[in-house]
């Protein structure tokens, strides 16, 4: 349903390390790469995520409400995704566990202050 969501950052080269790094954690890899937008993904041609500079040559922000869900496929790895994060810099903004039944999740910002969580269901 969702085919890429793409975050604002204001830092190219510090976020395609903290991703290039990050999206490791859940076998993503660059998928298609240009001067000051690169996405990564697992080959399908949706789920992707991307960083960019904005278009409009404006600083990038960070829009309240928003985030991305990084799909992990197990507690541990949900666990592991998180360490990843923090190792990276990125801040914490809810230690995983438990939401609510079968949903488990932690939260983090990146080095933007975007915010993401990896969320395991099961």
């Amino acid at each position: 349903m969702i085919g890429y969501v793409t975050l604002g950052t204001n830092d190219f080269q510090r976020a395609v390390k903290f991703y290039d790094t990050l999206l490791a954690e859940v076998g993503a890899k660059r998928f298609m790469e240009l001067e000051n937008f690169i996405v990564w993904g697992n080959g399908a041609p949706a789920g992707l995520l991307a960083v960019t500079k904005p278009f409009d040559k404006r600083a990038a922000s960070v829009g309240n409400g928003v985030m991305v869900a990084l799909a992990a496929t197990s507690k541990e790895h949900v666990d592991a995704i998180y360490r990843k994060a923090m190792s990276l810099g990125a801040t914490d903004e809810g230690k995983p566990g438990p939401r609510g039944d079968n949903f488990y999740a932690g939260y983090f910002r990146d080095l933007d202050g975007n915010k993401l969580n990896a969320f395991f269901m099961g």
